[in-house]
C-alpha cells in the first residue's frame, strides 16, 4: 500500500466515523423532535380543554351579568323616587322655611300697625288712666 492509499483509507474511515456519528445524532433528534410533537400534541388537547371551559365560564358569566342588568334596572325607578322624595321634602321644608319667616313678619306688622293693636292701646291707656284715677 502507497502513502496515498493509507491516507485515502484514513479518509474513508474518517468519513464513516462522521457518518456514523452524524446517523446517531439524526436518530436522536428524531426521538426529541418525536417527543415534542408528543408534547405539543398533548399541550394542545390541554388547551382545547380549557378553551371549552373558559368558553363555559363566559357564557355563564354572561347569563349572570344579564340578569343582574334586569334586577338593577328594576330596582332603577325605587332609587330615583326615594331622590324625588328626598327632593320634594327639602323643597317643602324651605317653602315652610320661607312662609314662617313671612307669616312672622306679618304677624309683626299687623301687630304693630293693625286694628286690634291700635284698639289694644287705646283699652290700655283707657284702663291706665281710669286707674290713675282711682
Amino acid at each position: 500500500m502507497t502513502a496515498g492509499q493509507v491516507a485515502g483509507l484514513i479518509a474513508a474511515i474518517a468519513f464513516l466515523i462522521l457518518v456514523f456519528f452524524i446517523g446517531a445524532f439524526l436518530m436522536k433528534m428524531v426521538r426529541t423532535l418525536s417527543e415534542v410533537n408528543k408534547s405539543v400534541k398533548t399541550m394542545t388537547d390541554d388547551m382545547d380543554v380549557i378553551s371549552k371551559h373558559a368558553e363555559d365560564i363566559l357564557a355563564s358569566t354572561n347569563t349572570l351579568l344579564d340578569d343582574v342588568n334586569h334586577k338593577v334596572a328594576t330596582i332603577d325607578p325605587v332609587f330615583q323616587a326615594a331622590a324625588d322624595l328626598g327632593t320634594s321634602v327639602s323643597e317643602l321644608n324651605s317653602a315652610t322655611h320661607d312662609l314662617t319667616g313671612k307669616v312672622k313678619s306679618t304677624a309683626k306688622k299687623t301687630a304693630t300697625t293693625g286694628l286690634f293693636a291700635k284698639l289694644g292701646e287705646s283699652l290700655f291707656n283707657a284702663y291706665r288712666g281710669r286707674k290713675n284715677k282711682d
